[in-house]
């Protein structure tokens, strides 16, 4: 597995939906739209700020939303991933406990 540097996290990002809500099938030619979801693979250690490591505020298997044009691509083991600063992930996504 990837370990990022510092303040950054390693991010599967989630499929693309192939089929709108309406129910029709988007082809590969088609332009679709970039993915801002993913689920958190690897966290760095933390950026060093006055001296001191400040922890990143994910964590391994955290569901995530992120900017859109953000972040570096890279093949790793057949897998498409992300490298993304802490600064670019906007939001962690948290279970709705209300469902059951």
């Amino acid at each position: 597995m990837l370990r990022p540097l510092g303040a950054n996290v390693v991010v599967k990002a989630d499929a693309v939906e192939e089929k709108t809500k309406s129910g029709i099938f988007i082809p590969d030619t088609a332009s679709k739209e970039k993915p801002m979801q993913g689920t958190v693979l690897a966290v760095g250690n933390g950026a060093i700020v006055d001296g001191k490591r400040v922890p990143v505020d994910v964590k391994v298997g955290d569901s995530v939303v992120f900017a859109k044009y953000c972040g570096t691509q890279v093949k790793y083991n057949g897998e498409e991933l992300l490298i993304l600063a802490e600064r670019d992930i906007l939001a962690v996504v948290e279970p709705d406990k209300k469902k059951k």
